[in-house]
């Protein structure tokens, strides 16, 4: 059945038969279960988002769209309500990121592994960080988004998982787990990281990488300095001008633009379509480098390959790293499956 659109008298109308009935017979009439994001809060109440908009149908189109027929999220319900200008909120606050856990871990670190209470003013800090980070964007955010009782009881997850912690683990995510065992592995380079985000975020130079703008892929990338980090580490690589410059001085010295790792060399293969490209990837790790000046002799050019094994997993291997293991591999598997042959491409037409 065709789903018509609904005005704000339909809504309101909804709203009022909600108060009417109370929130659990109303959601139990219509067939729908509590919000469990969105929210629209109105005169000082909250509303299930999803439901008030299913049920508001029925004032100008006849009946009720079913939970079925109706998304809650933004796209749908949540777009038609605000087009009728009503305020959105979310019923909790989303899932920490792995930039808000380096600086909450970081936090824990420093305090010897102990969790915090709410009124620490390190938690004060730390919850004014994590504003400035906004790592999702407001229409996302829970009222408590992040404050610092959301902040220490962040801090009390992350101290229990510590090997060293002699009581129960509380019910924190794997993600809080994975970025404690990073801490633990590479103390000075999470702690560096950690700095570098309180740094940056203070002085505004560094800016949120939100999930709907984020381009990194989470199943073949890890960033272990965090998603905003990694986004710095890659505008840097993918600097033109230093790209050009870096290419400029390999040629000069007589060199090819052959990979630094596995010596593949894209003119050798494509030709003239290959002619003067390759990728460029910064050695130094943001972590370690800070915010100053690149010099050439921090940028190794590497094929799209290689970069993309460097950047798959924690640590990041150097490019002198990842040749070693790439030759090691060679040498104990002789009889690797060679590279296929490039044929021509077969023209025929397909038949049934």
């Amino acid at each position: 059945m065709e789903k018509g659109a609904i005005s704000r008298d339909d809504v309101l109308q909804t709203m009022q038969e909600y108060d009417e009935l109370g929130g659990p017979a109303f959601l139990s009439l219509y067939g729908f279960k509590e919000a469990r994001k969105f929210l629209i809060l109105h005169d000082g109440k909250e509303y299930d988002s999803k439901a008030i908009a299913a049920v508001a149908h029925k004032h100008q189109h006849g009946r009720p769209l079913t939970w079925k027929e109706l998304s809650g999220g933004v796209g749908h319900a949540v777009d038609w309500l605000k087009r009728e200008g009503f305020r959105i909120g979310v019923s909790r606050s989303p899932k920490w990121t792995r930039d808000e856990l380096i600086l909450a871990c970081d936090v824990v670190a420093r305090n010897d592994w102990h969790g915090l209470s709410a009124s620490d003013p390190r938690i004060g800090e730390l919850s004014e960080l994590l504003q400035l980070l906004g790592a999702y964007p407001p229409e996302e955010r829970a009222a408590e988004y992040r404050n610092c009782n959301g902040a220490a009881f962040k801090t009390l997850n992350i101290a229990s998982f510590h090997p060293d912690y002699q009581g129960t683990p509380t019910n924190g995510g794997q993600l809080d787990r994975e970025v404690l065992h990073e801490f633990l592995e590479r103390p000075a380079e999470m702690a560096r990281a950690a700095a570098l985000l309180r740094e940056g975020l203070r002085s505004g130079t560094l800016q949120p990488v939100l999930p709907e703008n984020d381009d990194t892929d989470d199943d073949e990338v890890s960033a272990p300095e965090g998603r905003v980090l990694y986004r710095r580490h890659r505008t840097r690589e993918r600097n033109k001008a230093l790209r050009a410059k870096k290419i400029a001085a390999v040629l000069k010295k007589g060199g090819i633009l052959a990979c630094e790792v596995c010596d593949f060399d894209f003119s050798a293969v494509y030709g003239e379509r290959g002619q003067g490209y390759i990728e460029c990837h910064h050695v130094v790790p943001l972590h370690e480098a800070g915010e100053g000046t690149t010099k050439l002799a921090d940028l190794a050019l590497i094929c799209s390959n290689c970069h993309r094994m460097i950047h798959r997993c924690a640590p990041w291997p150097t490019p002198a790293e990842l040749r070693a293991l790439v030759q090691e591999h060679a040498r104990v598997m002789p009889a690797a499956v060679p590279r296929p042959r490039l044929e021509a491409a077969d023209t025929r037409p397909l038949t049934a």
